[in-house]
């Protein structure tokens, strides 16, 4: 099923074509670097490059037989080369090949959903700098609070997002490291140059101590990255449904000419992509924690991790990539109706400017429990009687002895409220120092 979400460049990534094309370059390139030490014929290793090949349906043919994918390969390769094939993967170990080869294609993946990343980190900067005055209310607990601008929800995003992206570079270095350290990771078959110079060409880091296997925490590491992106996507996601909820309809999800919402029901217009994001931001979760499993093997290495990793990695990339790019699409194309945030705001009638006054009794000298005793008592008034939050706190001759008409009536300046929203982006938006 993860297939139907699967982009061309991520199917060409964890395509069983590419798998094997990189174990080739690896297997090559290590007989280059043992050819110009000296340690197999140059000759060799020109013949080796120059006939290196494969033939995909021909390994996954032997390895019904064999039941060892690599084997399966380089018994293909070996057809391809002669003679000279005996020179191929001599004094490594499959995980020598597997580990540095998986490093590279995960890293490969790595870079597809950076990009997606920063398309998206585009979409919700550029909606975010357009609505960063749009005034909406603020809710806390699902109620009104104080205001707020759409802009600033947008920019709060942005933000988790560029952290995001920060903590992707960092796996994307963790996860850059191979090796060539034998089968129990003491390098007894092979010169540690050998290692040296292949990881230098492949565009790896020598892991510095390793067993049979690269350790798995430089993995666990790569999958919660991802994980915590997808929660960051469901947290967006989650707001967009809340406030596309008919009794506070603040924005909306595209909706194409033609789409249905409900086969029951004509009228309905559904935040299906939302809710289809918050639902797979599950399934990275449960990816990055399969992943701190795998850390964990006996002694020097089992094959616990392997058969999973085959199938969370090309997952783990399918779903967050697809995520990345819909939720693109969505902010993108989100409709927004600051008329009615204006109105959901006149529903509680000014009481978001409780604080304000709260304030300033406090610093005309009142006790903060007295003033937020009497604060609260004039909003309680406004919720039971449906009457104006000025009006009631008006009729209190304890708040009137102690703020002027004048002071109370500047405790109801929206402008003031949010006049620090253009600092907040200013400073935000600084920390778009990373290349794109």
């Amino acid at each position: 099923m993860i297939e139907r979400y699967a982009s061309a460049a991520m199917t060409r990534i964890w395509s069983d074509e590419n798998r094997f094309r990189i174990w080739q370059e690896v297997e090559t390139t290590v007989c280059e670097v043992r050819a110009e030490l000296g340690q197999i014929p140059a000759e060799a290793a020109g013949e080796i490059r120059a006939k290196g090949g494969f033939d995909t349906a021909r390994v996954l043919e032997i390895e019904k037989t064999v039941q060892h994918d690599v084997i399966a390969f380089l018994t293909s390769m070996a057809e391809h080369i002669g003679p000279a094939s005996r020179f191929v993967h001599q004094g490594m170990t499959s995980s020598d090949l597997l580990d540095t080869s998986f490093a590279l294609q995960i890293h490969e993946a790595g870079g597809v959903l950076r990009a997606a990343l920063v398309d998206l980190l585009a979409a919700v900067e550029k909606r975010a700098v357009e609505h960063r005055d749009t005034v909406m209310m603020g809710r806390s607990h699902g109620i009104h609070a104080e205001p707020t601008t759409f802009g600033l929800k947008l920019l709060v995003y942005w933000s988790a997002l560029e952290r995001g992206l920060r903590r992707l570079d960092a796996a994307q270095e963790q996860i850059a490291y191979g090796q060539m350290s034998g089968a129990v990771g003491t390098i007894a078959h092979l010169d540690p140059e050998v290692e040296k110079r292949v990881m230098a060409r492949l565009g790896l880091q020598v892991d510095p101590a390793s067993t049979q296997i690269v350790q798995r925490d430089r993995h666990a590491t790569w999958l919660s990255a991802v994980a915590v992106l997808g929660a960051t996507i469901e947290q967006m996601a989650v707001e967009i449904r809340n406030l596309q909820r008919t009794d506070v309809h603040e924005v909306e999800e595209p909706f194409g000419k033609g789409q249905k919402g409900s086969s029951a029901m004509p009228h309905k217009k559904n935040p299906i992509v939302s809710e289809k994001l918050t639902g797979m931001a599950r399934l990275l979760r449960g990816f990055a924690h399969t992943g701190m499993e795998n850390v964990a093997l006996w002694h020097e290495r089992d094959i616990s991790h392997s058969s999973v990793e085959r199938i969370i990695f090309p997952d783990a990339c399918h779903v967050l990539h697809h995520m990345l790019t819909r939720m693109t699409w969505l902010i993108d194309g989100l409709v927004v109706y600051p008329q009615n945030m204006r109105d959901n705001m006149a529903k509680v009638r000014q009481m978001y400017f409780s604080q304000a006054v709260l304030l300033a009794l406090t610093e005309a000298g009142v006790s903060r429990e007295e003033a937020y005793a009497w604060v609260q008592a004039a909003a309680m008034k406004v919720w039971d009687e449906g009457r104006a939050f000025r009006e009631t706190l008006g009729e209190d001759e304890r708040i009137t002895g102690r703020v002027s008409a004048t002071l109370l009536d500047r405790c109801f300046d929206l402008d003031h409220q949010l006049r620090n929203i253009p600092h907040i982006f200013e400073r935000t938006l600084a920390l778009n120092d990373w290349s794109a």
